[in-house]
């Protein structure tokens, strides 16, 4: 398989937007305190190791390790200077554990783990069933798994600018929702379920779209990306073209989010290998809810 991406310029692209990634998220923050409010689903349990996987900055592993002080939590990223924010969201009597290391090759023991939890990481992943595989290692049977990732309909309205003006979109590619429903239920999970929610940003114009994508580190980080300047007349005519849709002033930015629960499975359970058939995730049965 080729890899989609360039894992050092991913690398590279959020170790520049470590230092104020935090005053530029905002949709990313969002989402986070989204998945944190869903750990209600462990009741009154008590997690022994909890893994936040692309963590950035470290605000939800801050967050878990003071919602259960005595459990480890290990804050996991591969971007080292998102690793060095983690301890301005957490407290020198409750350390986060943190540990540089690509989600795709986990250097953690089998079964070592009570919760994962990631946000918004996995769009940056070439193959997610093999990740998902990787998690399902290393999660304990009866374990949470959660995360977050983006769907194709994320920045739907800059692709179509970028088509509009006959312009690749300089885009990465996103996971359908049947996608990653597939993915999870080829690696074993027990009692997948996902939720769909399209949230519209507002901006004034492309130009501060662009600066922000930029600033939480978001740009093309594929690997067979243009080199080179763009050229002034190709953001002219994709400017022009995305001005078709302002609305009320504001150009809209839609962003696609994908929300995934699952339970470790008992040892033993079946995997469905690479190359076989994959059991069809019903799309209908998704509840879809758009804010």
């Amino acid at each position: 398989m080729n890899d989609v991406f360039d894992r050092r310029q991913l690398r590279r692209a959020f170790g520049r937007a470590a230092p104020r990634y935090n005053e530029v998220a905002r949709l990313q923050q969002e989402i986070e305190q989204r998945l944190l409010e869903q750990l209600e689903y462990l009741d009154d349990r008590q997690p022994g190791r909890i893994l936040d996987l692309g963590c950035g900055p470290g605000r939800a592993a801050g967050a878990m390790k003071k919602r259960w002080p005595r459990a480890e939590v290990i804050a996991l990223d591969a971007a080292l200077p998102m690793l060095r924010e983690v301890p301005r969201h957490t407290r020198f009597w409750r350390p986060v554990r943190r540990i540089c290391a690509d989600v795709m090759r986990l250097p953690l023991a089998d079964q070592c783990a009570d919760l994962l939890f990631s946000n918004l990481c996995l769009q940056w992943v070439d193959d997610l069933p093999a990740v998902l595989s990787e998690f399902r290692r290393v999660l304990r049977p009866d374990g949470l798994l959660l995360f977050t990732t983006f769907g194709p309909d994320t920045l739907i309205e800059l692709r179509e600018a970028y088509l509009a003006a006959g312009e690749e979109p300089p885009l990465s590619p996103f996971a359908h929702i049947q996608q990653v429903g597939d993915a999870m239920m080829a690696a074993g999970f027990r009692d997948p379920v996902l939720d769909r929610d399209e949230l519209t940003l507002e901006y004034p114009d492309v130009h501060a779209l662009m600066r922000e994508l930029k600033a939480i580190g978001a740009g093309d980080a594929r690997r067979d990306r243009p080199r080179g300047l763009a050229g002034r007349g190709r953001l002219q005519r994709v400017t022009a073209a995305y001005e078709q849709q302002r609305r009320n002033g504001v150009l809209p930015s839609t962003w696609e989010v994908i929300t995934a629960q699952a339970w470790g499975p008992q040892p033993g359970a079946p995997r469905r290998e690479r190359g076989a058939d994959l059991a069809a995730f019903p799309a209908d049965r998704i509840p879809v809810r758009r804010r």
